[in-house]
């Protein structure tokens, strides 16, 4: 058992704790709505005054204000994280969790920079929080639209991973061939060199530092373009037909209520499911 768990300040469930963790966790209140849109304002402030303090000419002028700035809305999101921290049920599943991570991640820049000159640039994390919009929003279904995405990309692993080893050994033979055709000559000193070249053309990039100049290296090149134009769509087709499979099967769960966990603030979409799948607090 740590030492803060001891204190009353932890305490035991109350009025006090229910009414904080409405505010906090629960957007569908006004109140919690208006938390979150302040909250959502005082990162995107907080992430500006990191960007700003970033440019030398406003740094060199305003540098006392922006980090007089920095400090305060660290000591905000300090006190904003201690006060999810003692709201919620489970402490240690929430402080696991990924919202709990990012932020605790928020405020640990600036502290580090008392230590570590610079690592107050690392702040630029606490943009991930306004991922909280999504729920702030009511915006659900957009984080059922991400889900879908994410299990489209979980279903055709295996055959982008097949799609992307065959471009990589297209690559490798094209690299070495034109590194044959060309030579030191035309600037193509190495084989690795060579692979430079033959990715820089198969994505259809063209920098152009380093060009063939023999007619067989120039049709290779030609060939290895229009390959790259075709490459382009065997993948996005894979994508393509893998989310339409998993938008269906989204669609028929998409009516289902969404319930805010009570133990560590995460967002659970089965009707049916009595308690939380992530800490297994029973939810309400």
């Amino acid at each position: 058992m740590s030492l803060l768990t001891g204190f009353d300040f932890w305490g035991s469930p109350g009025p006090a704790r229910d009414a904080t963790y409405r505010v906090i966790f629960e957007a569908e209140t006004r109140r919690g709505r208006l938390f979150d849109l302040a909250l959502i304002l005082a990162i995107l402030s907080s992430v500006t005054v990191v960007m700003l303090d970033s440019v030398p000419e406003i740094a060199e002028e305003y540098h006392g204000l922006l980090r007089i700035s920095e400090w305060i809305f660290t000591i905000l999101f300090t006190i904003e994280y201690i006060a999810r921290l003692w709201c919620v049920a489970s402490r240690k599943k929430y402080a696991l969790s990924f919202f709990g991570l990012i932020d605790l991640f928020a405020v640990i820049p600036t502290y580090l920079s008392v230590l570590i000159p610079g690592g107050e640039v690392l702040a630029v994390v606490r943009i991930l929080r306004v991922l909280r919009v999504f729920r702030i929003l009511k915006l659900v279904q957009y984080i059922g639209e991400a889900e879908v995405l994410v299990a489209t990309l979980k279903a055709s692993r295996f055959k982008i991973v097949v799609f992307l080893i065959t471009v990589m050994s297209i690559v490798v033979v094209i690299g070495s061939i034109i590194y044959l055709i060309e030579g030191p000559e035309n600037g193509f000193t190495s084989i690795p060199r060579g692979l430079y070249w033959s990715v820089v053309t198969l994505t259809t990039v063209g920098y152009g530092d380093v060009t063939p100049q023999t007619p067989i290296g120039q049709a290779l090149a030609a060939m290895l373009m229009v390959l790259g134009y075709a490459l382009i769509a065997v993948p996005t087709g894979l994508f393509s037909a893998e989310f339409v499979q998993q938008n269906e099967s989204h669609k028929q769960a998409s009516n289902t209520p969404v319930r805010s966990c009570p133990g560590c603030g995460s967002l659970e979409k089965d009707h049916q499911a009595g308690y939380c799948r992530y800490c297994g607090q029973k939810l309400t």
